[in-house]
């Protein structure tokens, strides 16, 4: 990896988010559509600047979880990104216009951990081991690469394109659901546009935290008590425009919902 390039790199995406705008997708100046290495480098670049000048991580989020989003997108493995406590919406707030370069949004469930998951290989007993409580969620995924032209290298470097994550507020234990079989289905402004199942998310969303928590021990940041973790996506991306409702229902575990500022996107 070129230290120079993951820079550059890592910049405009910073410039892009701060204008709240778009730009060129950067595997251009990385020089690859393939290195996820240096996608995570530009990604990690920008995470500790952002850290260093204030911003507190809360957690993480999984993207290329399913099937649907994996056709819409044009790739199919799973990557990660970086939750900021500043980027949460409580349920029913209105997401403040400017916030967003070019939004769509995901129904999703939210996991809370109690335990850290810090062991290098995880099962799916370590997780339900750690789990606090699941959240019913939406992730509003952003883009600052030109109108969604990314390919896995540019959504790595983008922070996974996150964006914001709205989260309902009634705790669910992990016993009380069978996350693989819970149903999903968004609302846009009250019509249905999208549904889905807890099983789309790599057949599991608990198979997707022990993806999580085996990759960021490779990583050397392990998962730990109080991350709160996006599972991914249960079915296809929604298309959000200013001033759009959006809401997603998730059966045994709640709804969750938000509205796009005037001004928003």
């Amino acid at each position: 990896m070129d230290p120079s390039l993951i820079a550059d790199a890592a910049r405009r995406l910073r410039v892009a988010a701060a204008a709240g705008r778009q730009c060129a997708p950067v595997r251009h100046v990385l020089g690859s559509d393939s290195d996820i290495e240096a996608a995570y480098a530009v990604q990690q670049a920008n995470v500790a600047l952002a850290v260093a000048g204030g911003r507190r991580v809360s957690g993480h989020k999984i993207g290329l979880t399913s099937a649907a989003v994996q056709e819409q997108l044009g790739f199919g493995q799973p990557v990660s990104g970086v939750l900021f406590a500043d980027s949460c919406v409580p349920d029913g707030l209105e997401v403040p216009a400017g916030r967003l370069v070019q939004p769509r949004a995901e129904g999703e469930i939210a996991v809370v951990l109690e335990g850290d998951l810090d062991r290098g290989t995880h099962t799916v007993v370590d997780i339900i081991d750690a789990v606090a409580y699941v959240l019913p969620a939406l992730e509003i995924v952003d883009s600052r690469n030109a109108d969604w032209d990314i390919g896995i290298v540019d959504m790595v470097a983008d922070n996974a394109c996150s964006g914001l994550y709205v989260l309902g507020s009634r705790p669910v234990p992990l016993s009380a659901v069978d996350v693989r079989d819970v149903a999903m289905r968004i609302t846009l402004n009250g019509a249905t546009a999208s549904t889905g199942k807890g099983s789309a998310c790599l057949g599991n969303p608990l198979n997707a935290l022990v993806w999580l928590a085996d990759a960021l021990c490779e990583r050397g940041t392990p998962l730990g008590a109080g991350d709160c973790i996006m599972t991914g996506s249960l079915g296809p991306m929604v298309s959000l425009s200013p001033g759009d409702e959006i809401r997603a229902e998730l059966n045994g575990i709640g709804t969750v919902g938000t509205r796009l500022g005037a001004n928003a996107g």
